[in-house]
């Protein structure tokens, strides 16, 4: 009796816990349906992991920040300030009109690859074995960050412009194809290895999403895979960095001193983690703890938990991203937002893939977590042009334009958007003609008289002169 007792009481809970989970997942699909859904979702997701950027930050640079500057919020201050910088970049970006970034995307290119220019001469400073900075006081400055969403723009403008000749290769790919190859070798003369990465991954992005054939998109990647191979063996420390990946060398060699530190750390971590604060692995274990690293640290005190934490946020990255061009109208808005997520994710599984030690290390930096000015500060503008797209759904405009700008519309002074109107349609230059033209009998001599349906009609007089003549 006792056990029938206690096999009824878990079958009401685990039906209980069912009807829970439903309730629970019916809410969350009552709340997607609302117009502004990918707008706010978008905020919350861009909030949490830039808190969880400040507090990683700041818990893996405080020994390096002491042992160097004799404090222990050095690094910490200087990644707050490019936050707050980002943030008012971002503010910028969801405000300024879709219709601006589009049509001055041409010269926002060309402003990038001129920097991209003057940082390989004097102006530039070098950095770890690159020169990819500019340098004013304090201040310094990559180009190579806004340059990735230069393309994205640009590159989404002439494609979607020359949409209705994509099926020809020569349209798909020029000018395209040129431009970022340009940008390519620039990037790489500095040399950036991880850049270079990431410029590929918009490229790859912006074909894709505009529909290219499935043999043109296998040989690109055929191609890029062989570019970033033969590039890699021309430099010792990517080669090294190869080789250390492949080998069989469990930490005993430096060039998978950094990998093997990494892995050791997530290991230590466990399920919950040694709490914030309490690892190890930035007393001097593990370089770039605060950069290309600071998941293993993240690992390593917040434990799996942590990890999967992050995980789920960049997932929701990628989905609330690709909601948002999924949702559009506008063929230029729904390039540029699938392209930037797919950048923005992107480089987020390459940094979490070589710290767990999936891929070789390339050294990028994990959006908004790692420390950093440039790399920030981009990822910020990339999260303030998806919440304005998220706004030119068709369906929040409706709700925007009839029932005001909301609360965090009006909290942020946000101007409502206006609908999309697509392009008028050009009509042929022959069919207006052909329209006012008036029309004549048939004749048998046509084709001499082909030519000239579109010219003035002679004189009625000249008419009878040349009917008499005949």
């Amino acid at each position: 009796m006792a056990a029938r007792s206690t096999s009824g009481a878990r079958g009401r809970g685990t039906q209980g816990i069912a009807e829970a989970l439903r309730g629970v997942s019916s809410a969350l699909t009552a709340w997607l349906t609302r117009p502004l859904a990918s707008f706010h979702l978008l905020l919350a997701v861009f909030g949490l992991l830039t808190a969880v950027g400040l507090v990683m930050v700041l818990s893996a640079s405080s020994v390096e920040s002491f042992s160097e500057a004799g404090s222990s919020y050095s690094v910490f201050l200087k990644h707050l300030l490019h936050c707050l910088f980002g943030a008012v970049c971002c503010y910028v970006a969801m405000r300024t009109p879709v219709w601006m970034l589009r049509r001055f995307s041409h010269v926002f290119l060309l402003v990038c690859l001129v920097l991209l220019v003057l940082v390989l001469t004097r102006l530039g400073f070098r950095s770890n074995g690159a020169q990819s900075w500019f340098v004013l006081g304090p201040v310094s400055f990559q180009p190579v960050e806004p340059a990735k969403i230069a393309l994205a723009l640009w590159g989404a403008h002439v494609l979607v412009t020359k949409r209705a000749l994509l099926g020809q290769y020569r349209h798909l790919l020029v000018p395209v194809l040129p431009a970022a190859l340009l940008m390519f070798a620039l990037v790489m003369l500095q040399p950036d290895f991880g850049s270079t990465v990431t410029l590929g991954i918009v490229l790859l992005a912006l074909l894709w999403f505009a529909g290219a054939p499935l043999r043109l998109f296998s040989a690109l990647v055929l191609g890029a895979v062989t570019g970033m191979l033969t590039l890699v063996f021309l430099f010792q420390y990517q080669i090294n960095r190869v080789t250390s990946f492949f080998s069989s060398d469990s930490g005993g060699g430096t060039d998978s001193f950094q990998a093997t530190q990494a892995r050791l750390a997530l290991a230590d971590g466990g399920l919950f983690g040694e709490g914030i604060g309490q690892g190890w692995s930035k007393w001097k274990y593990l370089p770039e703890a605060d950069n290309d690293f600071i998941f293993a640290v993240l690992g390593e005190e917040l434990g799996f938990v942590g990890c999967a934490a992050v995980l789920l946020l960049f997932g929701t990255v990628a989905y609330v991203g690709m909601r948002i061009a999924a949702r559009n109208t506008d063929p230029w808005i729904k390039l540029v937002a699938a392209t930037l997520t797919t950048w923005v994710v992107g480089q987020a599984a390459i940094n979490i893939g070589y710290v767990v030690g999936l891929l070789p290390v390339t050294g990028l930096p994990l959006p908004l977590i790692s420390s950093g000015g440039s790399s920030v500060v981009t990822t910020m503008i990339v999260f303030g042009l998806l919440a304005n797209f998220a706004r030119h759904e068709p369906e929040a405009i409706a709700a925007l334009r009839s029932l005001g700008p909301g609360k965090v519309g009006r909290l942020l002074r946000l101007p409502t958007p206006a609908p999309y109107r697509p392009p008028a349609t050009r009509r042929p230059s022959g069919t207006a003609n052909r329209r006012t033209a008036p029309a004549t009998k048939p004749s048998g001599k046509r084709s001499r008289s082909a030519g000239t349906a579109g010219r003035k009609q002679p004189a009625p007089r000249q008419r009878r002169r040349t009917g008499s003549s005949r």
